[in-house]
């Protein structure tokens, strides 16, 4: 089993499943999307033709009642029915022959129109056309004439007759001209409920889509027999499909502005769907094709890629005795023989570099050996000025012997000891550069005078030896050496103003200054490593100086990190850098 796993745990077979893995979600998915997207596009195809076969029949539906609209509103508009109307509420009553003469404006709108009936009744909702006692609240609901009333001569529909299901009622008030437009009466219009059926005739059988028509109440005006609808289930529905008598439709309903009445439209799904089963045989097959054909394919691409990494590896195993040996073998593909070329230019450095090592070891041991045996050349010299000390002790010569004091103790801090830190307190490295002064002071008399400016509170800060006492040697040899007559050196000691708050050194003189070309090419210079500031010696170069920053204190801003000069003919020179105040990275240096 171990045996088998590790044969397919392999780059080559990794390539290979996971080529055939992701071709393989691929295809399904583009299979599904693609059978969704088909399924969709004939659904919403034909959802577009039911819409504008609905708006179709919507709109002769609309013409119909406009066309019942006009010829009632010319009924009631009628000269001859007004006067009528008009005497009948001034308390006149009618007789026989102008009761009769109702028939010739109900003719006309039956005539031009699928009108059945039209019965007129008075104000007090008598019917006065056709003869008889019968009220108009027996014919409609009452809400239906106070519908009416709030039309104001508006055309109302009612829809299916509650005492007749086979017909549809309308209904219209009489406004009398010669009275303001006040009630003069209703008109009544009853029509059959299959004329309202406008699904277009010449569609014939291709187009099994059923029409259904619904008035404000819910109630049936138009409805197919095959279809046995929830009226009220199809009119609430937010749905575009729907299911009745276990078949599935496509449901695009219509409301008439006129009527207030819903049109709906049921295309069973089965007669969209008909052609998918064909759709997901043939992406079934198109998948299967390409997925075998893309694996075969990816077989040959994984050991076109692995092969040479084979080679490689047989290469790098060949390794003995620390030498690498490069990999001769050479590919058409452009990565591989760049990654080849690569490794053999990495195992010929790694060569040089195996021989570097070995030969600075060797130069290390060497150096180690010379630096115990310099270990013995400053006893001598501490043991020779002891001596000269004592000497000088007994014959009196006091400022001698505290000068031969003052360079011993200068040689033991820039010597030290093998176990001496390089890291020493600013108190420590003040002192030095005192003891420096003195010294120098010895050699230029009166012409040297000096002042340190430091903070005692900060004494305790540690930082790198040998920082600041290579700026005042500069400052003694190229300011106050190059002045006639007596000069002073400076060291102030002071925190920075601005974030992040920081210790500044600052060492100026008030020699005779740096030109502007000349102190630009000093920066140059200690930019390149060089130390043309130094140029008559130090013991340590400024360019030194600036490197050990940069080294000891990388945390710093590289405008903080670089030794600050500025001079001017005549005003002195004045060198500074920052000492960050960080107590955490003092003591990883310490330690």
């Amino acid at each position: 089993m171990w045996r088998w796993i590790g044969t397919w745990n392999t780059l080559r077979n990794q390539m290979l499943a996971g080529f055939v893995l992701v071709m393989l979600i691929v295809l399904v998915s583009a299979g599904i999307v693609t059978f969704r997207s088909v399924s969709t596009l004939l659904k919403d195809k034909a959802g577009d033709q039911m819409k504008q076969t609905a708006v179709q029949a919507n709109g002769r539906l609309d013409a119909f009642i406009s066309q019942i609209d006009m010829l009632t509103l010319q009924a009631v508009n009628d000269a001859h029915m007004q006067a009528l109307l008009l005497s009948m509420v001034q308390g006149e009553e009618l007789s026989f022959s102008d009761r009769q003469s109702f028939s010739q404006i109900a003719n006309h709108i039956q005539n031009y129109s699928k009108v059945s009936s039209v019965e007129v009744y008075t104000t007090d909702q008598l019917r006065v056309y056709p003869l008889g006692d019968r009220k108009l609240t027996d014919r409609v609901e009452p809400s239906w004439v106070e519908r009416a009333d709030r039309g104001k001569g508006r055309l109302v529909w009612i829809g299916v007759d509650p005492k007749d299901d086979n017909s549809v009622l309308a209904i219209r008030r009489i406004g009398l001209f010669d009275r303001w437009f006040s009630n003069g009466g209703y008109v009544l219009v009853r029509l059959d409920r299959h004329d309202f059926n406008f699904q277009d005739p010449a569609a014939g059988s291709d187009h099994p889509e059923f029409m259904l028509l619904a008035d404000q109440a819910g109630r049936p005006i138009v409805s197919d027999d095959s279809v046995q609808a929830d009226w009220s289930g199809l009119l609430e529905s937010e749905s575009q499909t729907v299911t009745l008598a276990d078949r599935r439709y496509l449901l695009v309903k219509q409301q008439s502005e006129q009527t207030g009445w819903t049109l709906m439209l049921l295309y069973p799904v089965t007669a969209i769907t008909d052609g998918i089963s064909v759709l997901r045989v043939a992406i079934l097959a198109s998948g299967s094709f390409g997925l075998i054909l893309f694996a075969i394919l990816s077989f040959l691409l994984s050991t076109m890629i692995t092969r040479p990494l084979l080679r490689l590896m047989k290469a790098m195993r060949n390794t003995r005795q620390g030498v690498l040996t490069p990999n001769p073998a050479m590919t058409y593909t452009l990565e591989l023989r760049d990654l080849n070329t690569t490794y053999n230019h990495m195992v010929e450095n790694m060569n040089e570099l195996i021989k570097l090592v070995y030969e600075k070891e060797i130069i290390q041991s060497r150096i180690e050996l010379q630096a115990l045996q310099a270990q013995i050349n400053p006893h001598f010299l501490y043991n020779t000025l002891e001596a000269v000390y004592w000497s000088l002790q007994e014959k009196g010569e006091e400022d001698m012997s505290e000068l031969i004091i003052d360079v011993s103790d200068l040689f033991r801090y820039v010597i030290g000891g093998p176990n001496q830190s390089e890291w020493v307190t600013l108190r420590d490295e003040l002192d030095h550069v005192e003891r420096y002064l003195r010294i120098m002071g010895v050699r230029f008399g009166d012409r040297l005078d000096w002042l340190i400016e430091a903070e005692a509170g900060h004494s305790h800060l540690r930082l790198p030896k040998l920082l600041i006492q290579p700026l005042v040697e500069n400052a003694i040899l190229h300011g106050i050496e190059g002045k006639t007559g007596k000069g002073i050196v400076k060291v102030r000691v002071e925190l920075t103003k601005s974030p992040p708050q920081a210790l500044r050194i600052t060492v100026s003189d008030d020699g005779p200054g740096i030109g502007e070309e000349a102190l630009q090419r000093i920066k140059e210079s200690m930019a390149q490593g060089a130390d043309e500031f130094s140029r008559k010696g130090s013991g340590m170069a400024i360019s030194n100086v600036e490197r050990r920053l940069q080294l000891y204190y990388p945390q710093l801003t590289t405008a903080n990190r670089r030794l600050t000069i500025s001079s001017a003919p005549g005003r002195g020179t004045s060198v500074s850098f920052d000492i960050p105040l960080e107590e955490e990275q003092e003591s990883a240096f310490v330690s």
